[in-house]
C-alpha cells in the first residue's frame, strides 16, 4: 500500500494517485513496472481487477502464460474502472477486529494480523507494487517494489497536469563567499529564511547548488591557512633570495670574539661551500661576504681542505686571512723521513699537551697502538714505533688525542705495508724480515733526493750488504744513521768521530743494518727499496748538496769526495 491506503481499515485508492494512470496526461493509463522472470516459468495467478493491458508489451511473454478465462477489457473502459472506487476490490477483505489494551485503548495490533494473513495467504500480484518509472523489486517480500517516493532523498511525485503548478521564480540572494560563509554559519543546518523552497530541491547531506556538498567552516580555515602558509614561505625565501644578490652583504666587523670553534673543510669545497660552512658555524655573517673576501685576496684561492681553529663573529676579511696561512690548519702533518721525535713534538704543541706527553705515551703504549706482529721487538730498538707513523696529513678535532693519533699513524702504516706485499718482497730481497724492508727504506728516504735517486740508493744499500763486499767490509757508512743518534741533521761533522762511536745504530761503526728504521719512509722511498736500480752502484756523494753522484768504483768516490771537501772550504772561508 502506499500512503493513501494506510489505516485502520481498508481504504480506497486515491483517484489522482500517478501510479493508478493520468486522465487526458499521456492519453493511456500508466504502465506499472514489469518485473522479468526468466523463461516464464513463475506463474503467479492475478484478480481481474489488478491486470493491465500486459499483452501490449510483452505478447510473447502472455502466449505462454495460461489465462484463458481472462478477456481483453478496452483502455478507456479500464481508465473508467479505475476512476471509481467501487471496482478497486472485488472481493472485499473482512475489517480487522480491533484490540485493546487494560485501559480501552486500541492497540493497532488487529490491522497487522489482518495484513499478515493478506500477505500469507492471497496471492501475490508480482505487478501491483512495482513503480511506473524504476522496474525494481520489493526488499521486503516477493513481488513488492519499494515506494521511492516515500525516501528522504526522492523527489515529488509527477503531477498530471491538471494538478501542475509552476514552481515560483525566487531571485537568487548573494552567495557569500564558502570561507565566509562556513566561518559565519559553521555548518548550520537551516537554511536562511526566504530559501526554504530552494532548500527542498537539495535534498539532505548538507548540499548545496547542484547538489555539491557545502564545505565545512574547518575545511575552509585549513585551506587558508595553508594557502598563507605558502604564499608567506614564498615571500620570505624571495625576500632572501633578493636580499642576498642584491642586498648589502651582511659582514661582521673585526677579527672576532674570544670564543673559538674548530671548523673542518672537506677535500673538493668550493669557496661558497666554505662560507656556507663558516656561516653555520657563526664565524662569518654570510656566506657571500667570505667569498667576496677571498676572491680579493691574491691567494684566497689557494686555502686547503682540513680543520681550522677560527673565532666566531669573523669578518669575512679576517677568516680568509687565517685559511690562507698553512700554518694555521689545525692538522699534523707527517713528512717523508719525519722522525718520531719531531711527530711527538708537533702533536703536543697542537694539541697543547706538556712536552714529552705523546713520547711517553708511545714507549708506554707501543703493544697496544696497533704494530703489526712482525714489528722488531729487539731491545736494542730506540723507539719500536720508527717507521709506523705513516707520512700524511691528520685533521685534528675536539676529541683528538695523542693515543688516537698515534693509532691513526699506525694503522695507515700498517695498511699501506700490506698493501706493497712488504713481507714477500723482503724475502725476494734476501732480508731476515719485512722490519729491514722498512729500514732499507728510511735510510734511502733520508739520504736521497729524488725518486731516481732512491732506486740507486737502494741499490748501494744491498750491494754494501752483500759478504762479498771487501770495499767496506759489509758496513753501509751512512752519516744519516750517526745524526739520528745525536738527534741532529748535520752535514759536517768529524769523520773519525763517527767511526769512533760505538752504537748499534751508527753504520759508520758496525756492520750491517740498523736494529730499526730512522725515520717514516714516503710511498716512494718504499717502492723503490722493493724495487732498486740493478746498476751495480757502491758509493754515492753530493757535492754541490742539491746532485747526488753514484759511482762504482772506490777511486771514483774518492775523487768526488775530494771535490766536495773544496766545495765545503771555500764555502766556510777557509
Amino acid at each position: 500500500m502506499t500512503e493513501y491506503g494506510r489505516g485502520r481499515a481498508p481504504e480506497p485508492w486515491h483517484p489522482e494517485d500517478p501510479l493508478y494512470g493520468d486522465q487526458g496526461w499521456t492519453g493511456q493509463a500508466t504502465q506499472q513496472g514489469q518485473v522479468p522472470y526468466a523463461g516464464g516459468q513463475q506463474q503467479y495467478p492475478q484478480e481481474p481487477q489488478y491486470q493491465e493491458p500486459q499483452y501490449q508489451q510483452y505478447p510473447e511473454q502472455y502466449q505462454e502464460q495460461q489465462y484463458p478465462q481472462q478477456q481483453y477489457v478496452p483502455q478507456d473502459q479500464q481508465l473508467q474502472h479505475q476512476l471509481h472506487p467501487q471496482h478497486q476490490q472485488l472481493h472485499p477483505q473482512p475489517q480487522p477486529q480491533p484490540v485493546y489494551d487494560g485501559q480501552g485503548w486500541d492497540t493497532g495490533q488487529g490491522q497487522q494480523l489482518q495484513e499478515q494473513a493478506q500477505y500469507q495467504a492471497a496471492p501475490v500480484d508480482p505487478y501491483a507494487g512495482a513503480e511506473p518509472y524504476a522496474q525494481q523489486v520489493a526488499a521486503g517480500y516477493q513481488g513488492e517494489a519499494p515506494d521511492l517516493y516515500t525516501t528522504p532523498e526522492a523527489f515529488p511525485p509527477p503531477q498530471p497536469p491538471g494538478r501542475r503548478r509552476a514552481e515560483p521564480e525566487t531571485v537568487d540572494e548573494p552567495e557569500t563567499e564558502e570561507g565566509e560563509e562556513s566561518l559565519l554559519a559553521a555548518d548550520a543546518d537551516e537554511e536562511p529564511p526566504g530559501r526554504g523552497g530552494r532548500r527542498a530541491g537539495r535534498g539532505k547531506g548538507g548540499k548545496g547548488k547542484g547538489g555539491k556538498p557545502k564545505r565545512s567552516g574547518a575545511a575552509c580555515l585549513v585551506a587558508a591557512l595553508v594557502v598563507v602558509a605558502v604564499v608567506g614561505g614564498g615571500g620570505y625565501y624571495g625576500y632572501s633570495y633578493i636580499k642576498e644578490r642584491f642586498g648589502a652583504t651582511e659582514d661582521f666587523a673585526g677579527s672576532g670574539s674570544e670564543e673559538s670553534v674548530d671548523i673542518e673543510i672537506p677535500k673538493g669545497a668550493g669557496l661558497g661551500q666554505m662560507g656556507r660552512i663558516l656561516k653555520e658555524a657563526g664565524v662569518v655573517a654570510s656566506a657571500q661576504a667570505f667569498v667576496d673576501a677571498a676572491n680579493a685576496n691574491p691567494k684566497g684561492k689557494s686555502i686547503q681542505p682540513g680543520v681550522y681553529t677560527l673565532k666566531k663573529k669573523m669578518s669575512g676579511a679576517a677568516a680568509v686571512a687565517v685559511m690562507i696561512d698553512p700554518t694555521k690548519l689545525n692538522v699534523i702533518t707527517v713528512t717523508e723521513g719525519m722522525r718520531n721525535s719531531k711527530v711527538y713534538d708537533a702533536i703536543d704543541k697542537k694539541l697543547g699537551k706538556p712536552a714529552g706527553t705523546t713520547k711517553d705515551i708511545a714507549q708506554r703504549e707501543a703493544k697496544n697502538l696497533g704494530l703489526p706482529a712482525w714489528a722488531g721487538t729487539d731491545p736494542k730498538l730506540i723507539d719500536p714505533l720508527e717507521g709506523f707513523l705513516y707520512p700524511t696529513r691528520y685533521d685534528l678535532g675536539k676529541d683528538s688525542t695523542p693515543e688516537s693519533l698515534l693509532k691513526q699513524m699506525v694503522k695507515n702504516a700498517t695498511a699501506k705495508y700490506n698493501e706493497l706485499g712488504i713481507e714477500g718482497k723482503a724475502k725476494e730481497l734476501g732480508l731476515e724480515n719485512p722490519l729491514q724492508a722498512v729500514t732499507v727504506a728510511s735510510l734511502v728516504n733520508a739520504e736521497g733526493k729524488n725518486h731516481d735517486d732512491f732506486k740507486k740508493m737502494a741499490e748501494v744499500v744491498y750491494n754494501r750488504l752483500k759478504k762479498t763486499n771487501d770495499v767496506t767490509n759489509q758496513k753501509l757508512q751512512f752519516d744519516s744513521t750517526y745524526n739520528y743518534v745525536k738527534n741532529q741533521s748535520e752535514i759536517n761533522f768529524n769523520l773519525k768521530e763517527a767511526q769512533a762511536f760505538d752504537n748499534p745504530y751508527n753504520t759508520h761503526f758496525v756492520k750491517g743494518l740498523p736494529p730499526g728504521p730512522i725515520g717514516n719512509p714516503g710511498l716512494e722511498a718504499l717502492t723503490a727499496t722493493l724495487s732498486p736500480d740493478h746498476g751495480g752502484w757502491m758509493f754515492f756523494v753530493s757535492v754541490d748538496g742539491h746532485t747526488t753522484t753514484f759511482t762504482k768504483t772506490y777511486d771514483e768516490h774518492l775523487k768526488l769526495v775530494n771535490e766536495f771537501q773544496e766545495r765545503q772550504k771555500q764555502k766556510n772561508g777557509g
